[in-house]
């Protein structure tokens, strides 16, 4: 196991990197004080998972962020500042996979790092799943390919997880807290707006962008659908 930690705060590090030894006792913990090294070191040493803070001195973690995703899917969890609800949701929509406010325990981080590590890990195909088609997009389950009209599409894990069970339940009603169950963990099956993020990521990406969206339909109260487009 080999995380990155980026953080100014030399405390934060360490607490971190002693979260870790306790769960991971051959855990290789690397740190970076601002978001130039830090992302060096995330494309040199390739770690597992990146802890990242949203307030850096050089760049704001979101930049670090956006910069980490033009080269690697690692899993990334942010760390931000207790009640800053718009850095939770702007981290959530540029890529990251899942965020810890501060002050945090040491229970709390490796509960969100097992979680988020379960998820990167993709999902077990048979041999008889064939690609998914319909209209533009198409989905290749034993590779984890998304194309839209052709053009790949960058999907980080759970995004991807959440589509696959989405489309595997083509035309019912997931509710939200079974999407979350399945692509979270039990201990998310309350966090809603976690998922309505990840939906209006999806979208975006796979275009469904019209209003109401006519590939992902929300069920308003209730959860998500996946259906085909008009004509498909």
């Amino acid at each position: 196991m080999k995380v990155v930690v980026v953080d100014d705060s030399a405390e934060i590090a360490e607490v971190v990197s002693l979260c870790f030894k306790l769960r991971w006792s051959g855990a290789n913990v690397l740190a970076a004080c601002d978001g130039t090294s830090g992302l060096q070191l995330i494309e040199t040493e390739t770690p597992d998972i990146v802890i990242l803070d949203v307030g850096l001195p050089d760049m704001s973690g979101f930049d670090v962020l956006q910069e980490i995703r033009r080269f690697s899917q690692v899993p990334v969890i942010m760390l931000t500042v207790r009640g800053e609800d718009t850095d939770v949701a702007k981290g959530l929509e540029m890529g990251a996979d899942d965020y810890v406010t501060k002050p945090f325990s040491h229970i709390e981080l490796i509960a969100r790092v097992q979680a988020v590590l379960r998820r990167s890990q993709g999902l077990s195909v048979t041999a008889e799943e064939r690609p998914f088609s319909s209209g533009k997009l198409w989905v290749d389950f034993s590779s984890n390919e998304v194309r839209v009209a052709d053009e790949p599409v960058k999907l980080t894990s759970t995004e991807y997880k959440l589509l696959y069970h989405l489309i595997r339940n083509e035309g019912r009603l997931l509710s939200h807290e079974n999407l979350l169950t399945k692509v979270w963990g039990e201990e998310y099956r309350d966090t809603r707006d976690l998922l309505r993020v990840h939906i209006q990521h999806i979208r975006q990406k796979l275009g469904d962008t019209t209003e109401p969206p006519t590939m992902i339909v929300t069920e308003h109260g209730l959860g998500y659908k996946f259906t085909r487009p008009p004509g498909a």
